[in-house]
């Protein structure tokens, strides 16, 4: 079986491709393709997976393409990391918003706009192409941000497109460590939208263990978002947050110095200048490292210490996706908390709003996993109030309007003002190009 990356010269790509190659045994991808427009990074790319899978008799064949329709015709399995304008993209969009004192983050509040706004128009395209080449492929989507960016390909895909993040399954996982329960055979009802989501239970073998663990401050303080977070917080709203939720309970300080994209662009830049020579596994590696390390740590207040005394862990996007895509191609049922159509699971969201949600999973695709407990009242409001602005942002995008890309960025809930709204607006304007072609109308 085939498996396209989209986005195949993106740094993170030798994990998915490494996840793969060690996941035959449960589906047999025996062919990898790499598509990217970027021929120079994916030529240091594909120097790093030789060298990951150098002396593998079991090893998938690794093949590059810079075309779209060559890469998808045939495949089984679509996974689509794209990065519309790059790193530098991702400056932009945190700096713009760092100007005016508001949140600078990829994928939380304006920046996350400004990235879909000039995305959904080549996701669009992306999604058109493989209904046309590949409509027998199941499609995986990565590309941030990741619910708004899989409601836009829905529309040409349907249900044959799922988004995933591995943060919630990271935080399932943290706190069945706290209490010493397989990971693997807990479940739990998760709900919310990509970066906006509670983990409310905590099940295993037919027993909720949500309560206990929220009675107990100090096995609260082993899990890996008690660096974010106020514990007794926690203990009060009687819910287990996702960690971007720490971007809506904390305003943001001022800023000093740059921000996480620069940091991330100088060191990406840094690696792929080196070019594609001998020891480019090793080089990524390092550079990998010093990436994890330094993951969300102008966020984290203090260091968690979980019950082995280890560091940080999550679940690993890259993991994430072979579960599903092993689940999809062999039929072997997966429970799992995905990016999918609402179809009625918030009655407050229109039923093809994408949300996430836990979920079941089997060859026949992916739907939400129930019972699921009610949103409170302001965790609704929260909802809503995003799932607003990224249904203006896709239309925006789709028409050109700006006066829709002003409503996006004034009623998103961490910007809430007009003024700030086409501030945003005129700022992104100036400072991404890809914007201007998008945004053509009054």
């Amino acid at each position: 079986m085939r498996l396209t990356i989209l986005g195949g010269g993106g740094f993170r790509v030798p994990l998915v491709v490494g996840a793969v190659a060690g996941a035959r045994d449960r589906v047999d991808i025996d062919e990898i393709v790499l598509q990217d427009l970027d021929a120079a990074r994916l030529a240091v790319v594909q120097a790093v997976v030789g060298e990951q899978l150098a002396g593998r008799d079991d090893a998938p064949r690794v093949r590059v393409e810079t075309d779209l329709r060559r890469a998808v015709e045939g495949a089984d399995v679509v996974f689509s990391a794209i990065r519309v304008g790059g790193t530098e993209g991702r400056v932009r969009d945190e700096q713009v918003a760092r100007d005016l004192g508001l949140l600078g983050q990829e994928t939380v509040g304006p920046g996350g706009l400004a990235y879909a706004l000039r995305t959904v128009p080549v996701v669009d395209d992306v999604a058109r192409t493989i209904a046309d080449v590949a409509p027998q492929a199941w499609v995986v989507s990565f590309t941030n941000p990741a619910g708004l960016v899989t409601e836009a390909m829905r529309a040409h895909l349907g249900d044959r497109v799922v988004g995933i993040c591995d943060t919630p399954i990271g935080l399932l996982r943290s706190a069945a460590r706290a209490l010493r329960l397989p990971a693997r055979e807990v479940t739990g009802d998760y709900l919310g939208l990509n970066h906006l989501g509670w983990l409310r239970t905590l099940v295993h073998a037919g027993t909720d263990h949500m309560p206990s663990l929220l009675a107990d401050r100090e096995l609260l303080l082993r899990l890996d978002e008690a660096a974010l977070f106020d514990v007794d917080w926690l203990r009060a709203t009687g819910a287990l947050p996702g960690e971007y939720l720490h971007y809506y309970e904390t305003p943001p300080e001022p800023h000093a110095g740059p921000g996480r994209a620069a940091f991330l662009a100088r060191q990406q830049a840094a690696f792929f200048d080196a070019g594609p020579g001998p020891g480019a596994h090793d080089r990524w590696l390092a550079t990998l490292a010093e990436r994890e390390n330094t993951y969300m740590a102008d966020a984290r207040t203090r260091e968690h210490t979980d019950l082995d005394g280890g560091q940080r862990q999550g679940g690993g996007y890259h993991e994430v996706a072979v579960d599903l895509m092993a689940a999809l191609l062999t039929g072997t049922p997966a429970w799992m908390i995905l990016n999918l159509a609402n179809d009625g699971v918030i009655p407050a969201l229109p039923d093809d709003a994408v949300i996430e949600v836990s979920a079941r999973v089997d060859a026949d695709g992916a739907r939400p996993d129930g019972p699921h407990r009610p949103l409170t009242l302001h965790q609704l409001g929260l909802v809503a109030g995003v799932k607003g602005s990224e249904r203006l942002a896709i239309e925006a995008a789709r028409t050109g309007s700006r006066e829709l890309a002003w409503r996006a960025f004034a009623g998103h809930p961490l910007v809430a003002s007009p003024d700030l709204g086409r501030r945003l607006l005129d700022g992104y304007l100036a400072a991404e190009p890809l914007l201007r072609d998008v945004l053509v109308r009054p």
